[in-house]
């Protein structure tokens, strides 16, 4: 196990802020964060990951120059400590009022910053989770929710809804508690809560934060409470949050580096300053994904990821019975683990595929020891996402020669170009066009193979990024860069 304090050499120190994700989960971004730390033997790395219950276990090596993880469970144990009273309670509640306001008021959102802040350091003193989990901020909240200038008011919340609304915010603001990044370079591997220590670095340090977002965090946040069995209260307090959250991570960023153009649009739309943005591409290493070999004799379709709604299965094995009805023989192989809380979802893909009457033409194979083989194991290599940033898991096929079919969501079309079939989500017909087209075409497949690892040679090699993140951090770690000009400005101004 690596030390849990690295001594200071005089290299360039480093925290990843992580969520759901590296050290503790596999995974396209975990696999980034991994090939991130190991091409920069040269600096120092520390970890604070957001996680579910704390419980789990290091599921990657960590290399000897990255510490030992600290981990932020959002939904383990309440943390331990008494509420404040009197006063004290009177002023943290004051602020949280204010916070609450901020999400549902436009008037009012431009101090949700301040809030946010002044909830942190509620939180550094152990005293957040215990002051919300009181009836006076249920009726803070309840008062907030009922004023009749706010559109919410006229969805009668009820206490059941203030119940669930404290308790989704109070799990959320966890991360505000964890010791936030002193020095060096803070580094949010993605938006929304794992940003919170790195907001909290800034401001108390000055620590620069570096954002970069694999899948746009707030997008994704409405795409789930959409389908979500909460009230709409609920839904209306929760993603003001995400979505303010998002617009102060863009305004304190010293610079985002979204993995795609895509991204990079919600981000300037999001309040990201145009010259605060650099967009940096995934890359592979070819020669670590090499030309996967013959076909399968069966037509077959390939799928890897993990089982999560985001990625819309269902859209793909329904895409598959069409495919199925028109080549009897066709398979589909469906690679990947199911993380904790997709349990649910992979039985509804699984009773899915029965009700289609497809049988045993559909395998769900679990992870693999070797993610190539879920490549090989295709004539077509299938993405079927909703929401994707730039998807390791399209470029690794890619890189193997594989002809691909992805849906038209985040950076794929980028990631793609003319060297594979692109089609809209959520629409099975079009995908299953687009299958059966390649499944009947062998010198098409071919071509497009050999086109989409030459792509990857060319624009998407993972010494690329290795060597954009490299700069980026020497950048913004110099003493005498502008960003760190621009902080001491601000404190002279402050």
């Amino acid at each position: 196990m690596p030390p849990s304090h690295l001594p200071y050499s005089g290299t360039a120190r480093v925290t990843l802020l992580t969520e759901g994700t590296y050290p503790h989960s596999h995974g396209g971004v975990s696999v980034w964060c991994d090939q991130l730390v190991r091409g920069m033997p040269d600096f120092e790395f520390r970890v604070t990951a957001v996680t579910g219950t704390g419980r789990e276990p290091l599921l990657w090596e960590l290399p000897s120059h990255v510490a030992e993880p600290v981990t932020v469970p959002l939904w383990g144990p309440a943390p331990a400590g008494r509420a404040p009273r009197g006063r004290r309670l009177r002023q943290i509640l004051s602020t949280y009022e204010l916070f609450l306001t901020a999400l549902l008021d436009p008037a009012v959102e431009r101090y949700f910053g301040l809030a946010l802040h002044g909830l942190a350091a509620v939180a550094r003193e152990g005293r957040l989770g215990p002051a919300l989990r009181t009836e006076q901020a249920l009726r803070v909240l309840a008062d907030v929710w009922n004023r009749t200038d706010l559109p919410v008011s006229a969805a009668r919340p009820t206490l059941h809804d203030a119940l669930t609304a404290t308790e989704l915010l109070e799990h959320a603001l966890r991360p505000l508690a964890a010791e936030p990044p002193r020095d060096g370079v803070a580094h949010a591997v993605s938006g929304g809560l794992a940003v919170l220590p790195g907001l909290v670095g800034r401001q108390l340090y000055g620590v620069p934060l570096l954002l970069t977002e694999h899948g746009v965090y707030q997008r994704e946040r409405y795409l789930g409470y959409r389908s979500g069995a909460y009230a709409w209260p609920v839904k209306c307090l929760m993603l003001g949050f995400f979505r303010l959250l998002a617009e102060e991570s863009y305004r304190a960023a010293a610079l985002i580096t979204p993995g795609n153009r895509y991204n990079r649009l919600w981000e300037g739309r999001g309040g990201a300053a145009p010259g605060a943005i650099r967009t940096v591409y995934n890359g592979v290493d070819p020669a670590a994904f090499p030309p996967a070999g013959p076909e399968p004799a069966v037509p077959t379709l390939s799928w890897a990821g993990r089982i999560d709604p985001i990625k819309d299965l269902e859209t793909l094995i329904r895409s598959f019975a069409l495919v199925r009805a028109e080549l009897p023989q066709a398979r589909l192989r469906l690679f990947g683990g199911t993380p904790r809380g997709s349990e649910g979802y992979r039985e509804k893909c699984t009773a899915l595929a029965a009700e289609l009457g497809l049988g045993e033409s559909v395998s769900f194979e679990g992870r693999v020891d070797d993610i190539l083989e879920a490549y090989a194991a295709g004539n077509v290599v299938m993405l079927s996402s909703i929401s994707e940033g730039f998807p390791f898991t399209l470029i690794e096929a890619m890189s193997c020669g594989r002809a691909t079919v992805s849906t038209d969501v985040g950076g794929v079309r980028e990631a793609v170009g003319d060297s594979g079939l692109v089609v809209p989500p959520r629409e099975p017909a079009a995908m299953a066009r687009a299958a059966l087209e390649l499944l009947r075409d062998p010198a098409r497949r071919a071509a497009l193979g050999e086109s989409a690892r030459l792509r990857v040679i060319e624009q998407f090699t993972l010494r690329r990024t290795i060597e954009a993140f490299r700069a980026v951090y020497q950048e913004l770690a110099a003493p005498d860069s502008a960003w760190s000009a621009g902080q001491a400005s601000e404190g002279a101004l402050a």
